[in-house]
């Protein structure tokens, strides 16, 4: 008779589990950092490393999102990546990493200038209460509406 698995061993189980999913979260965050430090340093440390955690977040948000989509819209872009990955003689289930990957890079690009944006129109507008900001945008909304 087989003895039942400890917490412990189920406990560990579940936080090695967690771990890959959030390593793969956080290595594909990354990576949309860096290509932002590519195509456009920051100016200060500080920067750098609020750029480099909204990337991060907004792989990790944004992500599973964009591959449920796109796996909904064509599934035979899993299918191939499953028999690539039967091909290069791993398991199946890589497939899902081999097409999911560059999706969850692609979901953190947009934070990289997102954020930039925002810290750029706040900048121009240190001097200016919070009433000052409502009013500005506003200005902005209602000038996109009419133009």
């Amino acid at each position: 008779m087989s003895e039942p698995i400890s917490g412990g061993a189920a406990a560990g189980a579940a936080g090695t589990a967690i771990a890959k999913y959030f390593g793969l979260q956080l290595g594909a965050g990354a990576v949309a950092a860096a290509l932002g430090f590519l195509v456009l340093w920051p100016k200060t440390a500080r920067e750098g490393f609020a750029r480099l955690v909204s990337s991060i977040m907004s792989s990790i948000v944004f992500g599973p999102a964009l591959v449920a989509f796109v796996y909904s819209r064509y599934p035979d872009v899993f299918a191939s990546a499953r028999t690539l990955a039967v091909a290069a003689g791993v398991n199946p289930e890589f497939g899902m990493l081999y097409a999911g990957a560059p999706l969850l890079v692609i979901a953190g690009l947009p934070a990289w200038w997102v954020l930039g944006a925002i810290l750029r129109w706040f900048d121009k507008r240190r001097d200016k209460d919070i009433g000052e900001l409502a009013e500005d945008v506003r200005d902005a909304v209602g000038g996109a509406k009419n133009g």
